[in-house]
């Protein structure tokens, strides 16, 4: 394929650009026919009316601007004609060369400064890496043996590596923006080939915002004030700084960053914001949260003088708060608890007392305390030690965490003297019941378990955890120990005492929700990035990072330690990068060496190295996935920024939680993206604060589940009838159908599930083989950098695949599947590379058929195939396609269950006369059936892809039409199938949503769904009612629909062929009530 080569703009090139008839303002067109000369001569008589417009709006200007505006023409005409070369980066002295040609004067820095001030968001005047303006040098070619990555390596020591060796160049160009239906994040584009009558137009409109901005200005300068002296004087802070250039940074004295303990209140930094260039009235809705005293509460009984000295000495707590109080006196009682309160309430203190307390009436008593994460269970391990040791009588007692980074060597150890196991349910299920022999003397006498961040397990792996607390309590009943106290912790969540009860199958449940912990005030901002251009829509909004960087760095410079929450470990990564290269552009290396990105995939000692710079205050700023939702202690932070809205109402309130933790006042920043959710919440910002929290879910009624702990608990023990107290009325049939029963009706686990049943049972899903990204820059000293799973490093880390680790970019230099590694160079480029790929969901048989109630119309149930070819990658920079690369790669295929349903014919000829769009149709319509399962987070659909969907050019990949719903593959849940169970009741509810909703293109009550990987920008409200209609049998009202008037769409659906059944289905009637 041939390859666009992308070099740094030479001055011969520009010197040129008389040539192509660019003078001034002008560019004049070629020999062309009679019809396109006749549109030049009208266009042209527009553009002399336009000039003349432009020359009265600036007749009236101070000397001073009209000087300005015939440098802002001169290089408004260079640079249009690089776009029009496709030049993609263009250096400042070569620019200046070209334009002091037709200035017939020298250039100043100066100037070029007090223009970007005019036109602050248009212009990029900045110093950026030279190695950023390289785009194909490093690309591997076919065939060759060597790609010559040797070209980006950054050198053979970690000091050339950094940032401050690196050399700068001056650039200026025009920000591009890109237009259109699809998002900024996704809708990459070719960069164009402008005519030359398209590049008049660019010059005409460019110099048309000049003028306007220029005016904006002297209208808004107060009276008696200089507007020139104004625009110098804020010029100031757009002239750049070269990063290298140290003398001239000590020119400008010492740049401090305050101490967080002496920062500004967040009352004055929202006015510090809105007073700042930063700000272009993004804060679309601003809420306070008022500071909360703290309501104190008396144990009934009081706790031993040792223990309010422990507690005193290690954590400063002199008195309990009221939920703590309340939570110590029931379990002081026997009686089962659930807390359920804000983030840094204290729950931990809740469960640590009672357990200090059956310390010391013996030392022989045990407990377990489980969480959701290795970093939290070390946490918490390290606190509870602190106790113990200021606790006299208890200064003995052994804790250990028991977790998958324990070595066998210790494991004994810990078995045999350790009272307190800090573990999780991963070590549950596949070390320690399936040992129980190993484990009965600390059966016998265990006391208390809690289970933290109980909000954390719901849905196929909150199934998964149910049936293994089962299976503990079987244990510890089977060694004479009935007693065993349960305890839960949970951020705010609906129904708390259901969930818990579902969770530990246990009936007598004291549910806290009564909050006492104070809290500080807190501002809540949501903010809508600003247009590119204010008085041109067309260009888009603000990159969402841009923004949220943007904010992070202004608030860090203010001593505002932040934490900035991204969706996914790519978007994290490049957040870190855009920090990196706009800190170390402006010169604060003071900023960025405190500054760290954190999330799954790195190495056990890079997180915790992470977690004990935060905690310590040595980092200002984190970049992290909800790898750092839960309650992981990184000391106080004083702000939290989302970039865009997580994965439910839930993360984000548990996110905006991080921030105050200590009962200072505190910041939460929603940076809107341009997805169709958060715009949604943009428009309705009451709905993230007043809206209930959805209820947690976990399926018991799981027959596959259920079966699969039932081998695992036979193991343990033999079961008998009697354990139906425990796995539940269906555990009978199972049992005689799956298991092996004995003479004596002992039931016992099938043989081919032996030696140990719980190693074929995966409670997180799929355990995928992993791959070794490895630093090779240095050949002598290869560094781990992180690993990944199977499914990331297929997306992540092909050949030529540009990875980001910390911020830092690495080229994928080579990769061998045998030895599952990943071999990268370090490198500075400022693109970043996007597979180009496709997936296909095919149903291939059908094993189930369900009526819909009704209807004509069938629901199909069966086994899936899904396959996705990755067949070449972009490079990309600021959403512009730099070069397109093409790889042939082995299909990544998988085979899991799940439904379907076949859109009628008579819809989609209903369709093609209303001209409403099929994919936006069926996509909408599976999000709207999705958000009426309580499930929904376990079940994939196949979501439509924008820059597939909306190719003005006819595609040769076409989709069956229909709706199709299933598992992922490897969870064990078949959550689809209880989905199929009840299709007709949540095909019904999905309609009367969309048909009570009073909005008018789609939002979160209706067809919008956080879970959609493609942002819900396939989609069409109208065009899911309509369907929903006809699969249900329902009138659709042909004359209440106009033709849509948007209606052209390049067809990607056509109409779906049934799928082969297997002999013998016969079709499942509906059957009305429970």
């Amino acid at each position: 394929m041939a390859k666009r080569k992308t070099t740094q703009v030479d001055s011969d090139d520009l010197d040129n650009a008389s040539d192509c008839g660019v003078t001034g303002s002008n560019v004049e067109a070629g020999p062309s026919s009679s019809k396109k000369q006749r549109g030049t001569a009208t266009n042209a008589k527009k553009g002399k009316g336009k000039k003349k417009a432009l020359n009265q709006s600036t007749d009236e200007w101070p000397e001073y601007f009209k000087s300005l505006f015939k440098i802002y023409k001169s290089f408004n005409t260079v640079l249009a004609f690089c776009s029009s070369r496709k030049h993609l980066a263009v250096t400042f002295p070569t620019v200046r060369s070209s334009v002091e040609a037709i200035l017939k004067q020298p250039l100043q820095l100066n100037k070029v400064a007090e223009i970007k001030t005019i036109l602050p968001d248009l212009l990029r005047f900045a110093y950026i890496l030279q190695d950023d303006l390289r785009v194909n040098d490093a690309s591997p070619e076919k065939g060759r043996a060597d790609p010559g990555f040797e070209r980006f390596m950054q050198g053979n020591s970690d000091e050339q590596g950094s940032a401050r060796e690196n050399e700068h160049v001056l650039v200026l160009d025009f920000v591009s923006h890109t237009a259109g239906k699809t998002s900024d994040s996704q809708a990459f584009q070719l960069p164009p080939a402008l005519t030359p009558a398209q590049v008049t137009k660019l010059i005409e409109r460019r110099n048309e915002r000049f003028v306007e901005a220029v005016n904006e200005l002297i209208n808004a300068t107060p009276s008696g004030e200089d507007p020139v002296q104004v625009l110098q004087a804020a010029a100031r802070d757009h002239v750049p700084i070269n990063p290298t250039a140290v003398d001239v940074l000590d020119e400008q004295g010492p740049q401090t960053i305050p101490n967080s303990n002496e920062r500004a209140s967040i009352e004055e930094l929202i006015e510090d914001i809105k007073l700042s260039n930063l700000y272009r009235d993004q804060i679309v809705d601003r809420r306070i949260f008022p500071a909360k005293e703290a309501r104190l509460g008396q144990v009934s009984q009081p706790l031993s003088d040792a223990i309010m000295d422990a507690l005193r000495q290690s954590r400063k707590i002199t008195e309990f708060y009221i939920h703590q109080s309340r939570a110590i006196d029931a379990i002081r009682q026997g009686k089962h608890v659930i807390v359920s309160t804000s983030t840094a309430s204290g729950k931990s203190v809740i469960y640590q007392v009672p357990v200090l307390n059956f310390l010391e009436e013996s030392h022989e008593s045990t407990a377990i305390f489980i969480y959701p994460t290795k970093a939290l269970a070390q946490d918490q391990r390290i606190a509870l030690e602190q106790l113990l040791w200021s606790c006299e009588g208890l200064t003995d007692i052994q804790v250990a965490n028991y977790d998958g980074d324990t070595s066998k060597d210790a494991r004994l150890g810990i078995r045999e003297s350790a009272s307190v196991i800090f573990t999780n349910f991963d070590m549950l299920h596949m070390s320690i019941l399936p040992h129980e022999e190993q484990w009965r003397k600390f059966f016998r006498n265990l006391k208390l378990v809690a289970v933290d961040e109980l909000h954390y397990y719901t849905g196929v792996f909150g199934s998964h955890v149910a049936y293994i607390i089962r299976r503990l309590r079987r244990l510890c009943a089977a060694v004479g120990n009935t007693k065993v106290t349960f305890v839960s912790c949970s951020a705010t969540i609906a129904n708390p005492g259901r969930h818990m009860r579902d969770i530990f199958g246990v009936e007598d449940v004291e549910v806290i929700t009564d909050d006492g912990a104070p809290s500080g005030r807190k501002d809540f901002l949501i903010w809508n990035p600003p247009f590119n251009d204010p008085l041109d829509p067309r260009n888009g909004r603000r990159s969402p990072m841009s923004e949220a960087t943007r904010l992070m760095r202004f608030l860090m410079k203010r001593g505002v330690r932040c934490i900035l929450f991204c969706k996914i470990r790519k978007i994290c990564e490049q957040a870190m990068k855009m920090l990196r290269t706009d800190l170390t552009g402006e010169g604060r290396i003071d900023i960025l060496d405190r500054v760290k990105a954190y999330r799954g995939g790195y190495s056990r000692e890079d997180r915790r190295k992470i977690e004990q710079d935060a905690f310590s205050g040595n980092l200002l700023g984190i970049v992290a996935t909800n790898a750092l939702e839960l309650g992981v202690d990184i000391g106080v932070l004083d702000a939290v920024i989302m970039l865009g809205y997580p994965f439910g109402l839930a993360s984000l309130r548990q996110q905006a939680g991080r921030a105050g933790r200590r009962s200072r006042d505190a910041l939460a920043v929603l940076v809107a993206e341009t997805f169709a959710l958060d715009q949604y919440y943009v428009q309705n910002p009451n709905e993230l604060h007043d809206r209930a929290i959805d209820e947690l879910f976990v399926d018991l009624d799981s027959k596959i589940i259920l079966e699969a702990h039932l081998h695992c608990a036979a193991f343990e023990m033999p079961l008998s009838a009697a354990d139906v107290s425990y796995f539940g009325p269906s555990m009978i049939d199972i049992c005689n159908a799956q298991l092996k029963k004995d003479e004596d009706n002992w039931y016992h686990p099938n043989p081919k599930f032996l030696p140990f049943p719980s190693q074929h049972v995966s409670i997180r899903g799929i355990q995928e083989e992993t791959y070794c990204v490895i630093d090779v820059t240095r050949m002598d000293r290869p560094k781990l950098l992180e690993e990944i799973e199977f499914h990331r490093a297929l997306f992540e880390t092909y050949e030529g695949a540009v990875f980001i680790h910390q911020g830092e970019s690495y080229l994928v230099n080579d990769v061998s599947h045998n030895s599952k590694t990943a071999n990268l160079i370090k490198t500075n480029v400022n693109w970043v590379t996007k597979p180009r790929e496709f997936s296909d969901v095919d149903a291939v048989q059908t094993r189930r058929i369900r009526e819909i109630k009704g209807s004509p119309h069938r629901a199909y149930y069966g086994q899936i195939d899904l396959k996705t070819i990755i067949f070449g990658y972009y490079k990309i920079r600021e959403g512009t396609i730099l070069d397109k690369v093409d790889m042939e790669t082995l299909p990544f295929e998988r085979t899991t269950t799940g439904f379907w349903i076949d859109v009628p014919r008579s819809v989609l000829e209903f369709f093609s006369a209303k001209r409403l769009n099929p994919a936006e149709a069926i996509h909408a319509a599976e999000h709207a059936f999705l958000n009426q399962f309580p499930l929904q987070a376990d079940v994939r659909t196949e979501c439509k892809v924008a820059i597939k969907e909306y190719k003005t050019e006819q595609s040769s990949r076409q989709r069956p039409a229909r709706l199709i719903f299933y598992d992922s593959a490897g969870t064990q849940g078949s959550i689809a199938a209880k989905a199929f169970d009840h299709v007709s009741d949540i095909l019904y509810a999905a309609f009367e949503a969309i048909e009570s909703c009073a909005c008018e293109d789609g939002c979160a009550k209706c067809i919008i769904s956080s879970y959609c990987k493609e942002n819900n920008e396939v989609a069409s409200k109208l065009g899911a009612q309509v369907l929903l209609r006809g699969v249900l049998g329902l009138p659709i009202d042909a004359d209440a629909i106009p033709e849509q008037e948007d209606g052209s769409f390049t067809v990607t659906i056509v109409e779906a062929q049934t799928v082969r059944a297997v002999e013998g289905v016969e079709v499942e009637l509906y059957i009305d009530g429970p």
